[in-house]
């Protein structure tokens, strides 16, 4: 009888926890990645944020006519993308960067998908199936981000407008996702 009391009570506590982790997922969010209305200068470049704030958090969300951008500050430099992935549409901003085959690159939280911060290049990795031995290696799929120029100016960090005459796959979710709130995103 005692058992199943223990017992009882473990899956009680077991579910209490699941619920915290469950009800707490929906606004857990990196500290750094508050979604703010970029300002749009006089010469066409879109304010998002002071160098040293972006530096200090390491990544920054903003919205660009309603179109989600992360800009990441990594080894010296600053990358800016659309903030879904092209593969499903994955909060990026939560994403870790890897090196890969000497190359930085945001890892999608969703699927793993590893895109380049410099290019917007999908990777995989892959081996020539005529070499039986052969070791996998990383192959592009070709640009699939959208990539935004970023110029530091003053301190402040602008973002090129996006060029919509060249269309890449990741802008099927920023329009899907665009005026939608960045912050309420859980990993999946």
């Amino acid at each position: 009888m005692l058992d199943l009391v223990i017992l009882s009570l473990h899956y009680f506590i077991c579910f209490l926890i699941s619920i915290v982790i469950w009800r707490g997922a929906k606004n857990v969010d990196l500290p750094s990645s508050s979604t703010e209305t970029a300002e749009t200068m006089p010469d066409g470049l879109i304010l998002i944020g002071k160098e040293d704030d972006i530096k200090t958090s390491g990544r920054k969300i903003a919205k660009i006519n309603g179109r989600g951008v992360v800009v990441f500050y990594h080894e010296g430099k600053f990358h800016a993308m659309d903030s879904r992935c092209y593969h499903e549409g994955g909060p990026l901003r939560l994403g870790e960067i890897e090196d890969i085959d000497g190359q930085a690159c945001i890892v999608c939280p969703w699927h793993k998908y590893k895109i380049t911060l410099g290019t917007g290049e999908g990777l995989y990795e892959g081996k020539n199936p005529l070499e039986p031995s052969s070791t996998p290696k990383w192959l592009s799929k070709g640009i699939k981000q959208r990539i935004h120029k970023v110029t530091i100016d003053n301190g402040n960090i602008y973002v090129s407008p996006p060029d919509l005459s060249v269309s890449f796959d990741s802008d099927y979710f920023a329009e899907k996702y665009k005026n939608h709130d960045d912050n309420l995103d859980t990993i999946r």
